[in-house]
């Protein structure tokens, strides 16, 4: 019987052992036995799927990867011990010497740090394209280009990026096409459908969805995965066992989640964008976003994140965070609980002043992650935080 792959993220599971549980136990162990020394030449020789080691696989980890791979409809996946790591293995594998990267210009503070810190060390050429500006992506496209990486939305700005038109012009040009699907989820988007060759994942952020453990995954195409998934063995960043047990149950409520999390983002974001301390407000799923177009034909909704410029700028904006009674402020996104946050002195602190404001990151912008409290409660304690700011 063919499943949904909502379906799929709730019923695929671990082979039941003896013992006949229904929820799927926790593999906490660090390696696997073998009857005889033949099965276990075997498994290292690759000639069966057997575990053999828990950095390599583990029954845990290959439940979450399936389910990722069964939601963002691709044909194998890696797990990785954080969202960083996922991004560094993808760019590691398959990137060499005299290679180039093209990225947008709007990614995660330590993505970017990655970009122009670390690869250059390595001889990757690395360059930025404006992730509002698709006119400029070919002109920026080498001879040694290899890869297009990309987040939509963008963090934090929420710019949304064309998959359509970035794909079209990846295979092209023959490149790898890589996207950060963090923002959205599998369940709200699936730049798969649209041509992406690689998908990755914060799992930290709204797959756990409780602020609890950290991870990272990866899915997509069978041949450049498992180029990935030797490298994350060979090098150590594997996702734990119980993490990935908690981010695998995590994913059999990920739909009724992301629904609520999106439903009451929109609430705030239309209650919100007229506010008189309010210079600009953006939610993808608003029509008066600059890509409202492309966000309704690539993301079933808006997602969980607002933000908006307050028109006092930094100073309004520490007492703003300063103000909230009831909204976290706190170094992640994607929780139950709504949080605040001010990314030019936080998760972009390390930028420049100018490289914050080629990608719209002003002194007094707020990026809200909201939450599944009671809407008016979250709308009320930032309302009360307004005034006062």
């Amino acid at each position: 019987m063919a499943l949904h792959p909502i379906t799929k993220a709730i019923r695929t599971q671990t082979k039941r052992s003896s013992e006949g549980e229904h929820s799927t136990p926790l593999f906490l162990t660090s390696s696997f036995c073998f009857d005889t020394a033949e099965e276990m030449r075997a498994a290292f020789a690759d000639e069966t799927d057997d575990n053999i080691y828990s950095r390599f696989t583990n029954p845990s980890v290959t439940e979450f990867i399936n389910k990722m791979v069964a939601l963002e409809g691709a044909e194998a996946g890696v797990a990785t011990a954080t969202g960083m790591s996922a991004v560094f293995a993808t760019f590691m594998a398959l990137l060499k010497k005299g290679d180039h990267l093209l990225s947008c210009n709007a990614v995660f503070g330590s993505t970017h740090n990655i970009i122009k810190k670390y690869l250059p060390n390595y001889g990757i050429e690395c360059s930025y394209v404006s992730a509002d500006k698709p006119e400029e992506w070919e002109a920026a496209i080498r001879p040694n280009t290899k890869m297009i990486y990309l987040e939509t939305p963008t963090n934090p700005g929420l710019d949304i990026i064309d998959l359509e038109f970035v794909s079209a012009l990846a295979k092209k040009h023959n490149l790898i096409l890589n996207v950060d699907n963090c923002f959205a989820t599998p369940l709200n988007q699936r730049p798969v459908d649209f041509g992406a060759h690689l998908v990755l994942h914060s799992a930290t952020k709204w797959i756990d969805g409780q602020g609890r453990v950290l991870g990272g995954v990866i899915v997509g195409d069978k041949k450049l995965i498992n180029d990935i998934y030797l490298f994350v063995r060979n090098t150590g960043p594997a996702l734990s066992p119980f993490n990935a047990w908690i981010l695998s149950k995590s994913l059999e409520t990920l739909d009724v989640r992301m629904e609520r999390h999106a439903k009451n983002a929109l609430q705030i974001a239309t209650a919100l964008e007229t506010h008189p301390k309010i210079s600009w407000l953006k939610y993808p799923y608003l029509k008066s976003h600059p890509q409202y177009d492309i966000a309704v034909k690539q993301m079933k909704n808006g997602g969980g994140i607002v933000c908006f410029e307050l028109k006092g700028g930094l100073d309004s904006g520490r007492i703003f965070l300063n103000s909230l009674q009831m909204l976290s402020l706190t170094a992640n996104l994607g929780d139950t609980r709504s949080i605040a946050s001010h990314p030019a002195s936080t998760t972009h602190g390390k930028l420049t002043e100018e490289e914050r404001l080629e990608v719209n990151i002003t002194p007094g912008l707020i990026r809200i992650s909201v939450g599944l409290e009671y809407v008016d409660d979250i709308l009320n304690d930032i309302l009360q935080a307004l005034e006062k700011s």
